[in-house]
């Protein structure tokens, strides 16, 4: 029994949206700071090399049994998951700083405009583009990553493909119209919802493809995202009262 078509949308969805602002921010600073053209030329050629790499991996990852596949998929996303989640956990905690990407977006203008001047052949900018290229690639393979093994794992790419590329384009044409980084969507939120999410089908996945059996088939998610959820808000809680009594300590220690 696979996931529904609109939760594997809404999935795919919301985590691409987060990989999207942030490559739009590094975009944004390349050519503000710099010159559109060359950075415009970035992401084109960063969009070219995404492309080569996503059909080379589609089909080879719908020929993998699905047992094998489900396990490998599982541990990925489990791994991926993790991560995301353990910052958004120590973010809501107070012992990380919030993802501020206004904070970003000046910090990368800054670093922009301190660049050397120079091109490269049709590149009028080299910094511009390669600053536009590595954002472009390094996000894109993130959202190329969790379009394919959400998609092939449910045996509907093209719907996965679907949610990425409106991701995609909804943060893009936003960045546009307002020319400035995407401060207003509640990424931190985003990012610890989505770590919920990808850390969930992580296990399940990954349990299922180790031979298990989840009880209700894939109706037992709908226990496994909440229990992730209510863990991770644990963690939160504890983490928070740890960081208010070692203050409260330093405070006692200093007076």
């Amino acid at each position: 029994m696979a996931m529904s078509s609109g939760a594997l949308f809404l999935a795919v969805f919301l985590a691409c949206v987060v990989e999207a602002v942030e490559a739009l921010t590094i975009v944004l600073a390349a050519g503000t700071s710099r010159d559109w053209r060359s950075a415009i030329s970035g992401v084109v050629a960063g969009v070219a090399v995404l492309a080569v790499i996503v059909a080379g991996l589609g089909p080879a990852l719908t020929a993998v049994p699905l047992e094998g596949l489900r396990l490998v998929v599982g541990g990925l996303l489990l791994i991926f998951g993790l991560q995301w989640l353990r910052k958004a956990i120590l973010r809501a905690s107070g012992l990380k700083a919030l993802h501020d990407e206004d904070a970003i977006f000046r910090t990368e203008l800054a670093s922009a405009r301190a660049a050397a001047a120079g091109g490269r052949g049709l590149v009028a900018d080299w910094y511009s583009f390669t600053l536009s290229f590595k954002g472009v690639v390094l996000e894109g393979l993130e959202v190329a990553f969790i379009a394919l093994t959400f998609g092939a794992n449910q045996q509907n790419i093209p719907l996965a493909a679907a949610a990425a590329l409106a991701a995609v384009l909804v943060v893009t044409i936003a960045g546009v119209a307002v020319r400035a980084p995407l401060a207003r969507v509640p990424e931190n939120t985003m990012k610890f919802v989505v770590g919920i999410m990808l850390t969930s089908f992580g296990i399940f996945w990954g349990a299922e493809g180790a031979g298990a059996v989840w009880p209700g088939a894939d109706a037992a998610l709908l226990a496994v995202v909440p229990a992730v959820a209510l863990f991770a808000l644990a963690l939160v809680a504890v983490l928070r009262r740890s960081a208010v009594l070692r203050a409260t300590r330093t405070q006692l220690g200093a007076s």
